[in-house]
């Protein structure tokens, strides 16, 4: 279950307004679960590790049966279903994406989030180093993030890159296809979308004005 924090961080100020308490480098949570029967401690150290114990209150003895894949019955399921949920929500309220590490695609994150408020959508279990940005008004896409080798838009080159996917006219995308800064959009509509590697071949001044661009067009019906 604690692949659930895999590709996130934790943001330090959410762990602090969730209820967890800072120790030198870690944080530590505790809650109570099954009326008291058990206690449950999460803990997320500085390195980003995060690791959870159970301990029965009567005994003072730690708990694991909940994590032995072969154990069932319905106290056991009981225990496991409480104790995903407790870092089902955590991950969710504590912790941030942290797949997209170029500079460039940290700060469109940052950008599309003080413009238009909008955070990615990782609406993809198969596939989750893919996410999306739509509109709050008519939910429309107008951006997706995604982590793929760069040979996926055609290049001579295997090293995975940031790549940003942008709606655009028919004759902007045209215009701007050179396979070397723009490229034919990945899995994406390739007449209305362009793709754009986040490794510094385009200015953060160009994103953002291709970003802006995407976000009107998908305000038309």
């Amino acid at each position: 279950m604690l692949l659930l924090f895999k590709n996130k961080k934790a943001v330090p100020q959410r762990l602090l307004n969730y209820g967890f308490t800072e120790c030198g480098d870690d944080y530590h949570y505790s809650t109570r679960l099954l009326d008291g029967q058990f206690e449950m401690v999460i803990t997320v150290s500085k390195l980003e590790h995060v690791s959870a114990t159970l301990t029965d209150t009567g005994s003072n003895e730690e708990y694991v049966l909940h994590l032995v894949p072969g154990s069932c019955g319905a106290f056991v399921g009981r225990v496991r279903a409480e104790y995903g949920k407790v870092l089902s929500d955590i991950a969710q309220k504590c912790f941030e994406s942290d797949i997209f590490k170029s500079e460039q695609a940290q700060a469109v994150i940052q950008y599309i989030r003080s413009k238009y408020g909008d955070e990615l959508e990782f609406l993809w279990a198969k596939f989750p180093t893919n996410a999306i940005w739509r509109r709050a008004d008519n939910a429309k896409w107008y951006g997706a993030l995604l982590l793929i080798p760069k040979n996926k838009l055609g290049v001579n080159d295997s090293a995975l890159c940031d790549v940003l996917n942008l709606r655009a006219n028919p004759e902007t995308v045209a215009e701007l296809i050179d396979n070397k800064r723009y490229f034919r959009a990945y899995h994406m509509n390739k007449k209305h979308w362009l793709s754009l590697c986040l490794d510094g071949s385009l200015s953060l001044e160009e994103l953002y004005l291709r970003i802006d661009h995407s976000y009107a067009l998908a305000a038309k019906k």
